[in-house]
């Protein structure tokens, strides 16, 4: 019994003696390992990163800025319409006096 439990043991630990390298490098390829074993890694220096042509950083919003516009929209016509009518009107009113002085001062 203690003969097959050790003789398992060697079976498994040989089924997985060429896959430990693959194993210890866990950041490249299994294809690559071999290559990249002789090289050290650097300490705080980055060597992986993403371009910026790859980021989308404006890709989700512009996908989903139209759903947002229409579920806000009465909240911004509320503000919007109220302050364009109060700017109209101001507007109006100022115009109403100039052409009442002027009309006040034509002679």
């Amino acid at each position: 019994s203690n003969h097959t439990r050790k003789q398992t043991t060697m079976v498994a630990s040989r089924a997985f003696s060429r896959s430990r390298v693959i194993m210890a490098r866990y950041d490249v390829s299994p294809h690559m390992v071999k290559w990249w074993s002789k090289v050290r890694p650097d300490d705080g220096q980055v060597s992986r990163h993403l371009s910026p042509f790859e980021q989308h950083a404006i890709m989700p919003w512009f996908k989903t800025w139209p759903k947002k516009m229409i579920d806000r929209a009465p909240d911004y016509i509320v503000w919007l319409g109220g302050s364009l009518s109060i700017v109209f009107a101001t507007a109006a009113w100022a115009d109403a006096a100039d052409a009442a002085e002027d009309f006040s001062h034509r002679y």
